[in-house]
């Protein structure tokens, strides 16, 4: 199993608890001699055996910093990459090896109004936050932001930490959209009602920030006020196999719908340097060289334009629906030349 590019400690973890948060949510609470320290928004590493690989995993940490302890929450997916059933599949007193906590997803909790923004199980990095902007707001009573928080989730079973937003959030601040009742959020009438200078902080599936985003520009905020977080599963189509070639390497080889560009490279000995496996920090972009039919963009690193082009694509998390040629090439340390 090669590590995360600049995961310089990994430690051996011990489960002390497990809750069920929700039919398909599980709550993990897993305790190291020495645990980091971490800010909200940070998400840690998890290394699994997946289908027989060894394999990492990452999940945003939840509640507050602890000495000894991290506590994480993972969303049961029966169709997905294998990695919660993994998890799932374990019980208290198992061990599991754990990275460094890292933030790709940090708050500022300096400004006067924040409008966040959750689906379904991308509610796990707010819990942090909000214990943060409402510990800011007790220092500094005089001027305590304003807070909105959107809620989305399938039903209501499934709103995993309702009893702790309720906690910290006021009625008014707090609005809960279920499918089951044939709710959607109105973006734009929400963005609008808030103060310019709000900070919005979005993490669900693509669809919902693709939404969110489009109603940020058309109410005419700054794009740098506009922070967002994916599942790294989710795009605009479902998972479904299609063909990889790497000419370099002699490799023709399909990926499965239950695995990911990036896994199938590892596998076959394509060395791929990659960290967050999110789709958030572009490490693991590489060269197309060409595409036979559509590329499924699910990283938020690439812009617009670039997801257009079609040139680049984050392994880690984007699919395709036909076949891609891609350059092995590609070295990461262009990103921090930029």
């Amino acid at each position: 199993m090669n590590t995360p590019q600049n995961q310089s400690l990994t430690v051996q973890a011990k489960i002390v608890g497990l809750k069920d948060l929700t039919p398909t949510v599980r709550e993990f609470t897993i305790e190291v001699e020495h645990a980091q320290f971490w800010t909200p928004g940070s998400h840690l590493p998890v290394a699994l055996n997946v289908k027989g690989f060894s394999t990492w995993r990452h999940y945003s940490l939840t509640g507050e910093s602890h000495p000894k302890q991290y506590q994480f929450a993972v969303k049961k997916l029966e169709q997905g990459r294998g990695g919660s059933l993994a998890l799932w599949a374990l019980e208290v007193g198992d061990t599991l090896q754990v990275g460094s906590p890292k933030n790709h997803f940090p708050i500022n909790t300096t400004a006067d109004s924040y409008l966040l923004i959750a689906g379904g199980i991308g509610i796990t990095p707010f819990v942090s936050m909000l214990q943060a902007l409402k510990a800011q707001s007790r220092l500094n009573k005089a001027s305590a932001p304003k807070i909105k928080m959107l809620f989305g989730a399938k039903e209501a079973q499934e709103l995993a930490y309702h009893d702790i937003l309720l906690q910290q959030l006021k009625q008014e601040e707090l609005v809960v959209s279920l499918d089951t009742h044939g709710e959607r959020f109105d973006f734009k009438a929400q963005i609008s009602q808030l103060p310019t200078s709000t900070l919005a902080y979005v993490c669900g599936p693509q669809a919902m920030l693709s939404a969110v985003k489009e109603a940020w520009q058309a109410c005419n905020r700054p794009l740098e006020n506009l922070h967002f977080e994916t599942f790294g599963t989710s795009g605009a189509k479902a998972n479904e196999a299609f063909k990889l070639k790497v000419p370099r390497h002699d490799l023709e080889i399909e990926v499965k719908h239950d695995e990911s560009l990036l896994e199938v490279l590892e596998r076959n000995g394509v060395q791929t340097l990659y960290d967050c496996q999110r789709g958030e920090c572009g490490l693991c972009a590489m060269d197309v060289l060409s595409v036979e039919g559509e590329i499924d963009h699910r990283d938020v690193f690439l812009t617009e334009h670039e997801k257009t082009d079609n040139r680049k694509i984050c392994v880690c998390v984007s699919r395709v629906c036909g076949t891609i040629i891609l350059d092995s090439a590609y070295r990461g340390d262009q990103i921090f030349a930029n």
